[in-house]
C-alpha cells in the first residue's frame, strides 16, 4: 500500500514496483522498500488490533495497492503456544511453538502464495512457473487457482506426495524431475524464457518474501510488541528467515519495536547444509551442497539463490546456523507430539532438535523467550511416522494399560 520501489540489496539500484520485476542486472534478488514515514502517519497498533485475524491485518506494511486483488483463504494470525509440559521436561521456562501448521493448504508456504498471487494479479500476470519442493507448489496451485491465474509447477519425484495432489486438485501443470529442487529451477528457468511466463521461483520474484515476513510481525504482536530472545527457523530457501529478520527492522523503523533483535537461528539438516558450512567459514555465501538429501524434504535446498540475505540476518543478530541429524529431527518430532500434543512437520521438529543441543551447549540459556517456528502440518508428512498397532479380533478384551 505504501511500497515506494524495489531495490537491490547488493548494488542498490532501484526498480519501478509497479511493473513486473525480477532479478537485479547482477542476479540478486530484489527487496520491496515501503514509505515508512508513511507507515508510520497511517497505522497504528491499536489499528491493527481491531482488525480480522489474519495476515492482511498489517496491510501498510504489504505490496497490494488496491485490495480488491487480494486472494486470501484466512491465512495467518498462527498460534503461538507455550510449551510448559515440554519446556519443563528440558529445562527451559520460556519455550513458545509458533505453529503454521493449521494456515490454508497446512504450511506457511500460504503467506507467501497469498501475497504473491495477489500481486502478480495486480500486475496482470495470466501465467505463472515455478519449482518446489513441494509444499510451495501445492499453495502456489491453490491460490492460482482462486485468483484464476494458471499455474506450472516442477518438483523432484521424490518430494512427498500429498504436495503433487494439492497441484492436481488445483488444476496446476505438474512435472516430476529425476532430481533435486536445483535441477527443477533450471527447467523453469528455461520455460520462463521460452514461454515469456512470470517466474515464482523463490525470491526470483520480490512479493513471497512479503508474505513470509508477517510471521515476524505476528509474532512481535503476540509478544505485546516486545521482541523474544532467541526465534529458530528451519531454513532450505531461506525466505521466512530473510523475511522475519525483516519485518523485525521495518517495526523497529516505524517506532514499534525497541531494543536489541532476536538471534536468528538458522537450523539446516547434516544431509544438506550449505548455510551452516558458510556460517562456520565466516563466509557471506554459501557453496553447493553436493548429494543432498534428508527426511526434511522441504530444506533440502543444496543452493539457495538468497544465502547472502539469510548469512546477514544471522550475522547481524548474533545468530547462528546449526545442522541437525535425521535421527535428531525425527526423536524431536516424537518428542512434541508426546507431550505436547503437536504433530509437526519434520522441518519445524528440527527447531526443536537443535533448541536442545544450543541449550546444552550454553548458547541457549534456561529463561530466554525462545520461539520455534514450525513450517507445517506433521500430518503432510505421514512416511516419519511409524505405526504398526495389534490386530484385535472381534470380542477380544483390551489389556489393563490400555
Amino acid at each position: 500500500m505504501f511500497v515506494s520501489h524495489l531495490e537491490c540489496p547488493k548494488c542498490s539500484t532501484s526498480y519501478a514496483s509497479e511493473e513486473v520485476q525480477h532479478l537485479c542486472t547482477c542476479g540478486s534478488p530484489l527487496l520491496v522498500k515501503y514509505d515508512l514515514d508513511k507507515v508510520r502517519e497511517n497505522m497504528t497498533k491499536e489499528m491493527v488490533a481491531g482488525r480480522a485475524p489474519d495476515l492482511w491485518r498489517y496491510r501498510e506494511l504489504l505490496p497490494v495497492v488496491d485490495e480488491k486483488n487480494i486472494v486470501t483463504m484466512g491465512e495467518g494470525m498462527t498460534p503461538l503456544l507455550k510449551l510448559d509440559r515440554l519446556g519443563a521436561e528440558i529445562g527451559m521456562t520460556n519455550l513458545f511453538l509458533k505453529d503454521e501448521g493449521i494456515i490454508p493448504s497446512g504450511t506457511f508456504k500460504a503467506r507467501g502464495s497469498a501475497v504473491g498471487v495477489s500481486r502478480a494479479k495486480e500486475l496482470g500476470v495470466k501465467t505463472l512457473a515455478m519449482p518446489t519442493n513441494g509444499n510451495a507448489g501445492g499453495a502456489w496451485a491453490l491460490y492460482c487457482a482462486k485468483a484464476g491465474i494458471e499455474c506450472v509447477v516442477v518438483m523432484p519425484k521424490d518430494a512427498p506426495s500429498i504436495p503433487r495432489s494439492e497441484c492436481a486438485i488445483g488444476c496446476a501443470t505438474l512435472y516430476l524431475v529425476d532430481g533435486l529442487i536445483s535441477d527443477a529451477g533450471k527447467i523453469v528457468a528455461q520455460a520462463v524464457k521460452e514461454n515469456e511466463w512470470y517466474d515464482a521461483s523463490t525470491l526470483k520474484e520480490p512479493y513471497r518474501i512479503e508474505g513470509k515476513k508477517t510471521m515476524g510481525l505476528e509474532l512481535a504482536e503476540q509478544f505485546g510488541w516486545e521482541m523474544p530472545d532467541v526465534i529458530l527457523y528451519p531454513t532450505g530457501g531461506g525466505v521466512g528467515i530473510i523475511g522475519i529478520y525483516k519485518a523485525l527492522n521495518e517495526l523497529k523503523e516505524i517506532g514499534w519495536l525497541e531494543g536489541d533483535l532476536p538471534r536468528l537461528v538458522a537450523v539446516q539438516a547434516t544431509g544438506c547444509a550449505p548455510i551452516v558450512r558458510a556460517w562456520e567459514a565466516k563466509a557471506k555465501e554459501s557453496e553447493f551442497w553436493d548429494n543432498a538429501g534428508t527426511c526434511a524434504f522441504g530444506i533440502t535446498v543444496p543452493k539457495a539463490i538468497g544465502d547472502f540475505l539469510v548469512l546477514e540476518a544471522v550475522y547481524e543478530t548474533n545468530g547462528c546456523a546449526i545442522a541437525i541429524t535425521d535421527e535428531d529431527t525425527l526423536a524431536a518430532e516424537n518428542l512434541l507430539a508426546s507431550v505436547e500434543g503437536a504433530f509437526v512437520c519434520p522441518e519445524g521438529a528440527a527447531t526443536l532438535a537443535a533448541t536442545q543441543k544450543l541449550f546444552a551447549d550454553g548458547w541457549i540459556q534456561s529463561d530466554e523467550r525462545v520461539v520455534l517456528l514450525n513450517t507445517g502440518c506433521g500430518i503432510k508428512y505421514p512416511e516419519t511416522v511409524q505405526c504398526d498397532p495389534p490386530l484385535l479380533q472381534p470380542g477380544e478384551t483390551l489389556p489393563a494399560n490400555g
